[in-house]
């Protein structure tokens, strides 16, 4: 999808997608995977990544 290092990471890096609503919510690894994410629309904690198209 992306040609170069910087749009990849302006795209795909830190960007998690709410199971329920398909909101997009900025965070990091660490804090998803702990919990401590939750969506601002729905109040959901299940999050995914990015898909890499």
């Amino acid at each position: 999808m992306a040609k170069f290092p910087e749009a990849e990471a302006r795209l795909i890096k830190n960007k998690f997608v709410c199971k329920r609503c398909k909101s997009v919510i900025r965070s990091t690894n660490i804090r998803v995977l702990s919990g401590k994410v939750k969506c601002r629309k729905c109040d959901y904690a299940a999050l995914r990544p990015v898909r890499k198209k």
